[in-house]
């Protein structure tokens, strides 16, 4: 029997065929809360990004003294805050916040944290000591302390936060990716790929990380919801978003003085905090049920 001696033929799981495939659609549209998670971040999604269109007055600089906190009526539909600007406004532009917030510390925790983390778990010995040893260091600490520390000793400001809390994320997808690595470098595909010469890189970036991302994108899911709550946490205490910009984090701050005069001005803010964190732990349940048999209904 001949061998070809070339990696390309080392077997790899498949992708799924079209069925498969069109099992798992249905087996995640037949999840009413995932979709309605599904629904709510593709809201958000379009309100960010149809904010300029949508919106009527500027969220910054138009400023109606004459309306002051004022309910919400025609002229504003959500009402005005404590210098008379537009609530309806600004909510529609602390989504965009919102959502880069997500983006920004989820992105930067994921593509820091997967790679050491495969590296870790496939090499193990003296790499993966001194990785878990610093992962152990970090998760020491609440993750919000950990952003709330980092983001005072960067100076304060949005994209300082965000990178303070995407280091605070990093070390969760670190220990994840570490142990899938830890088991699919042992599974027969990979030891095969390994007899035929295929090299160390090649399994992790062929093998061993398309077959680890599904629990790493569930693991995302979950933390762009959080992510969401430290960005909003960090701008009520004046380390995130400037104050005169939308975040959803700083509105609540004004609203705190006026919980007794006008309440509505920390319930708007509040209430989209929740429905958008809601929206990512559905939807994050929903990916996790689709990708484990065992939890599908």
């Amino acid at each position: 029997m001949t061998t070809n001696s070339s990696p390309d033929i080392a077997p790899a799981p498949a992708a799924l065929p079209a069925a498969p495939r069109f099992r798992t659609l249905r087996r995640f549209a037949g999840n009413r809360p995932a979709v309605l998670g599904a629904a709510i971040i593709a809201v958000l999604i379009l309100l960010a990004i149809a904010a300029p269109l949508l919106a009527h007055y500027d969220p910054i600089f138009d400023q109606d003294y004459a309306n002051i906190l004022a309910d919400p009526g025609a002229a504003h539909w959500l009402g005005t805050d404590d210098l008379g600007r537009d609530i309806y406004t600004r909510m529609l532009y602390g989504s965009r916040i919102s959502l880069q917030a997500a983006l920004i510390s989820v992105g930067l925790a994921f593509s820091l944290g997967v790679p050491i983390g495969i590296v870790s778990g496939y090499y193990r010995g003296a790499v993966d000591a001194v990785v878990m040893r610093v992962v152990d260091a970090l998760q020491a600490f609440p993750s919000l302390i950990l952003a709330l520390a980092l983001a005072a000793a960067l100076g304060g400001g949005f994209y300082n936060a965000m990178v303070a809390v995407g280091i605070g994320f990093t070390s969760s997808f670190v220990r994840l990716a570490r142990g899938q690595a830890m088991t699919i470098r042992n599974l027969d595909y990979v030891m095969a790929a390994r007899s035929i010469g295929a090299g160390n890189l090649r399994i992790m970036w062929r093998y061993v990380l398309p077959n680890a991302l599904a629990p790493l994108v569930i693991q995302a899911t979950f933390a762009m919801g959080t992510a969401i709550i430290a960005e909003a946490g960090l701008s009520y205490l004046g380390l995130g978003a400037r104050p005169e910009d939308p975040s959803w984090g700083s509105m609540l701050h004004i609203a705190q003085g006026y919980l007794n005069t006008n309440p509505m001005l920390a319930m708007w803010p509040g209430l989209a905090i929740f429905l958008v964190v809601l929206g990512f732990n559905l939807l994050g349940d929903g990916i996790r049920e689709v990708f484990d048999p065992k939890l599908s209904r």
